[in-house]
């Protein structure tokens, strides 16, 4: 071809390109305008109490049942999980360690001599679950899998997975394997109601079994430390944590069915898809309104008293209790700061009716908030639940450092 022709094609390429490169980009709208909204805030954090057993009289119970304390003067006790044989990993955040517990001599308490640091120097270790004879427990950033010998002690950890967003102000991350035999694992938002810019915070992640390939399983999950999966459906349920500094009473906690790439709408959305109104706009991806871009996201299944700070979560797989328990949920409520009337600070029940459908959230275990001389005082931050070998049910407190136990005596 002749070098004018070739001139010619180059200089109409170059025309044309510029071209591309000058035309105006298409106007994005303005975000849709809304009403200014004033938020009455409270800041009331219930003075903090040691345990002690006279304590225990405060603490009220469904008729029938008993409770007992298995431990005390365990730390920073968070997440438990319970194996055949009646031994118990336990983790402490704080500490960054797993314990394992054995009632050998079957007295009903964990006993000094019946105590084991089995793992160290895991930072912010919380969740944990078994499979096949190793032991994986999350992490800020990391997850670890572990060894189980026969006496309970555990191998060295090895990383399983790495790379984790930043804990921020949610480092408590929730692990479970799932009945597809994947590995899923929670991570909460490192702030209270802005959207960040790595995509794996707020959000459930489903690992594969080595470790190696993963994805964002569900989003839009403030802080859902707490999940699992319903025992007859198979249905993932969780349980998240709203947003501090909106008011007594939103956005409430929820209760969620977590399906793969649902958005749970947090931060602009909460409840029935309804908008937050003291978010900002500005934030939405595609610039459209809040009512619009809450429509496209998940509504939650039921909600509770908003600030309730759920942690653990374990279904009722037990025969200890009576039949109307069975798979039925147990939600660990830590307690509010940021609420008028403090909330939480129980543990609840979520009740499943015949049909193994979730139709409400009722407390099971209540008395340890309690006001006195105009003064609210607490004495229990309830983390990790699980139900134990005989069927009765396990919960840490966290502050104290205790496990309580909870069976059916039918009033003898």
């Amino acid at each position: 071809m002749p070098i004018r022709s070739l001139l010619a094609l180059g200089l109409t390429g170059g025309l044309t390109l510029a071209a591309a490169q000058t035309a105006a980009p298409t106007p994005r709208p303005l975000p849709a305008p809304e009403p200014p909204a004033t938020v009455t805030a409270t800041k009331n954090e219930p003075t903090a109490q040691a345990f002690t057993p006279d304590k225990l009289a405060r603490l009220k119970v469904p008729a029938g049942f008993q409770l007992t304390v298995m431990a005390t003067d365990l730390g920073n006790a968070r997440m438990m999980h319970v194996m055949p044989d009646g031994g118990v990993y336990l983790t402490r955040r704080a500490q960054g360690d797993i314990w394992y517990l054995r009632d050998v001599n079957r007295d009903g308490k964990f006993e000094g001599t019946e105590r084991r640091q089995v793992a160290t120097n895991l930072k912010l270790v919380h969740g944990l679950d078994v499979k096949a004879g190793k032991l994986y427990a999350v992490g800020e950033k990391t997850i670890w899998v572990m060894d189980i010998a026969r006496d309970g002690t555990l191998s060295v950890p090895r990383v399983f997975a790495d790379g984790f967003p930043d804990a921020g102000q949610h480092p408590a991350r929730g692990l479970k394997w799932g009945p597809d035999g994947y590995l899923y694992a929670s991570f909460g938002s490192t702030n209270n109601d802005t959207p960040t810019q790595n995509p794996e915070e707020a959000t459930l992640l489903r690992l594969r079994p080595d470790g190696q390939w993963r994805e964002v399983y569900a989003r839009g999950l403030r802080h859902t430390i707490g999940f699992g999966w319903h025992p007859v459906t198979k249905v993932l349920y969780g349980m998240d944590q709203g947003s501090d500094w909106h008011g007594d009473n939103i956005p409430p906690e929820e209760l969620n069915v977590l399906k793969r790439t649902g958005n749970y709408g947090w931060p602009f959305c909460y409840g029935a898809k309804n908008p937050d109104p003291y978010t900002t706009t500005a934030n939405i991806p595609g610039k459209i309104t809040k009512a619009e871009y809450c429509a496209m996201t998940t509504g939650s299944t039921l909600n509770y008293t908003a600030h309730a700070a759920a942690i653990g979560m374990a279904f009722y797989t037990g025969t200890q209790f009576p039949a109307e328990f069975r798979n039925d949920a147990f939600v660990a409520f830590r307690g509010s700061w940021n609420r008028t009337e403090p909330s939480g600070y129980e543990i609840a029940r979520v009740v499943f009716d015949g049909a193994n459908q979730p139709t409400g959230i009722e407390p099971f275990i209540t008395g340890f908030v309690y006001q006195e001389g105009g003064e609210w005082k607490q004495f229990g931050r309830v983390a990790g639940v699980a139900v134990y070998t005989d069927g009765s049910l396990l919960f840490t407190d966290d502050q104290s450092g205790v496990i309580y136990r909870v069976r059916y005596t039918g009033g003898n």
